[in-house]
């Protein structure tokens, strides 16, 4: 048996659209984008009924890490040499593709990445619970770095082509592309899929709340028989809860004010975490939510994380720390 299965996402495949993308087919010239996601087998299976010595465990373990890394650094590689290749195609103007073709890559681009983020997410999952040697945490911990270089990466295309008015952010448009799905992973009996917002976008579109957001979290509780091999297909418990990364400018009470002088170090930004809270319809009537254009809901904060904008991983982080407990308890 080989250490590995290569799996390879296809542009018009179900997992392309397993985060709500378009349906429609692409241009054939986005063929070339598909990924073969390399996902290695753990050395010896199931440590729980492992009866071998524990060093050496841990020592085949640490050359899987290894085998992992530099299959999981080539992957990096190749997909950020693809979006290099998207970035200059539309910058340079010296590509072969129409604007109207590198336009519709992009989105295409981005649902190829998500196998991969998916990769290193559940990684990245297991190391907050499982006691792990410091040279297998310190792997995973880079796995994470790649997941940012990444994010980073596809976030400044989507905004590469925004400014060449070649995708739309505007939340509200049907085709705009304002966030992009950056890994699901399993928490207990919660699938975990994470989005990330190209820029702050406000929390609800037709109200001036204060409030932007720049990360979701859709949080579904699964059958707790499912096994994790199967969560593709598990059968979902419950309403989806959503989550989110908020900031809001709040004002400086400790800032001089002389006049009309109004700048910037008189609000303090202010990061927090917290859930969509539905405020309208309060009703599971199809009708109501038929005569509701819009949905409205308040923002339940629930941890603060001061005036740093957190990264994405360690965002996520603090999420997964905040569902620990209703794993336990429900």
């Amino acid at each position: 048996m080989t250490d590995f299965e290569v799996v390879e996402v296809q542009p018009n495949s179900p997992e392309r659209h397993a985060f709500g993308g378009p349906k429609e087919d692409v241009s054939e010239t986005e063929e070339s984008l598909s990924l073969a996601v390399v996902t290695l087998a753990p050395p010896c299976g199931d440590h729980t009924g492992c009866s071998c010595d524990c060093e050496a465990c841990n020592c085949q373990e640490t050359r899987w890490m290894e085998r992992n890394l530099q299959s999981t650094e080539l992957q990096l590689q190749f997909l950020m040499s693809k979006a290099d290749y998207l970035h200059d195609c539309l910058v340079d103007g010296q590509g072969h593709l129409e604007r109207e073709a590198l336009a519709a890559a992009v989105p295409s681009f981005l649902y190829t990445c998500q196998p991969f983020f998916n990769h290193l997410e559940s990684t990245s999952t297991v190391s907050q619970h499982t006691p792990l040697p410091f040279d297998i945490y310190a792997r995973r911990v880079q796995l994470l770095d790649f997941s940012q270089q990444l994010c980073d990466r596809l976030e400044q295309l989507v905004l590469t082509y925004a400014s060449y008015n070649a995708l739309c952010l505007d939340e509200t448009k049907p085709n705009s592309v304002s966030h992009f799905c950056i890994g699901q992973s399993q928490l207990g009996p919660l699938r975990v899929t994470t989005f990330r917002y190209c820029t702050p976008t406000p929390y609800l579109a037709r109200v001036d709340t204060g409030l932007y957001k720049r990360m979701r979290w859709n949080v579904e509780r699964l059958r707790d028989e499912q096994q994790t091999e199967e969560e593709s297909e598990a059968e979902i418990v419950g309403d989806t809860v959503y989550y989110f990364l908020c900031y809001e400018d709040i004002p400086n009470a400790h800032a001089e004010v002389s006049g009309d002088n109004q700048d910037a170090s008189n609000v303090v930004r202010m990061w927090s975490i917290g859930q969509w809270v539905q405020v309208t319809p309060l009703t599971e009537d199809i009708y109501g939510w038929i005569t509701c254009e819009v949905p409205q809901a308040d923002y339940h904060r629930l941890l603060f994380l001061g005036s740093e904008e957190p990264s994405s991983c360690s965002a996520t982080d603090y999420l997964q720390q905040l569902l620990l407990p209703h794993k336990t308890t429900e």
